[in-house]
C-alpha cells in the first residue's frame, strides 16, 4: 500500500463493491457487513477503501477505470447468458435491462 498515490481506484471485485451490494447482503442476511479497511484494487494495488470508488467520474487511476469496464461487459453478457437458462430467476425483460445498466456503466469507465 502507498501512501503517497494520489488516484482514485476501483475494487478487483468492481461489480460487488459499494453500498447497493452491502443493502442487497444486508438485506438478504439481516446483517450488514463492515467495509474493510484496505482493499485489492483493479490495478492490482492494495488502497485504503476509502481511496476506492464505484463512480466513473471519481476513478482517476486508468489501469482501474479500464478492469471496470472490462468487469461490467462481462457481467452484462453473463446475465443475458444465465437469464436463457431454463428456471431462470429473472425474465428476459429484467435480464435486458440489467446487461444495459451494466454496459452504460462500462461505457462511462471507458470515457466514451
Amino acid at each position: 500500500m502507498s501512501e503517497t498515490d494520489p488516484h482514485i481506484h476501483v475494487e478487483r471485485q468492481v461489480t460487488q463493491a459499494g453500498a447497493a451490494y452491502r443493502n442487497l447482503i444486508a438485506s438478504s442476511l439481516g446483517r450488514a457487513p463492515d467495509a474493510p479497511d484496505v482493499v485489492t484494487t483493479g490495478c492490482g494495488l492494495r488502497v485504503p477503501y476509502a481511496m476506492t470508488s464505484v463512480r466513473p467520474e471519481s476513478v482517476t487511476c486508468l489501469a482501474c477505470r479500464e478492469h471496470a469496464h472490462r468487469e461490467h461487459l462481462r457481467y452484462a453478457e453473463q446475465v443475458e447468458r444465465l437469464s436463457r437458462m431454463p428456471g431462470a430467476p429473472v425474465t428476459g425483460d429484467q435480464a435486458a435491462k440489467a446487461a444495459q445498466w451494466a454496459r452504460d456503466l462500462a461505457k462511462r469507465f471507458s470515457g466514451a
